[in-house]
């Protein structure tokens, strides 16, 4: 499972980088950044709930 990120979209509020602080990040500049790779198994539930909390509606999941 990968995410993606719609820049467009992406305001960095920040919601996904506090419920998986592992796979988001924001850069100096409030950039979102994702790690590249896929999600690990044990942590693909947390990336769901990431992306479904999104308030801009930013991030998708591609398998």
């Amino acid at each position: 499972m990968k995410v993606d990120v719609d820049p467009s979209l992406c305001e960095a509020h920040g919601v996904c980088m506090s419920i998986l602080p592992e796979v988001f990040d924001l850069d100096d500049d409030e950039v979102l950044q994702i790690r590249e790779g896929d999600v690990p198994g044990d942590e693909e539930a947390l990336a769901e709930r990431a992306v479904a909390s999104c308030p801009k509606g930013a991030l998708r999941l591609s398998r």
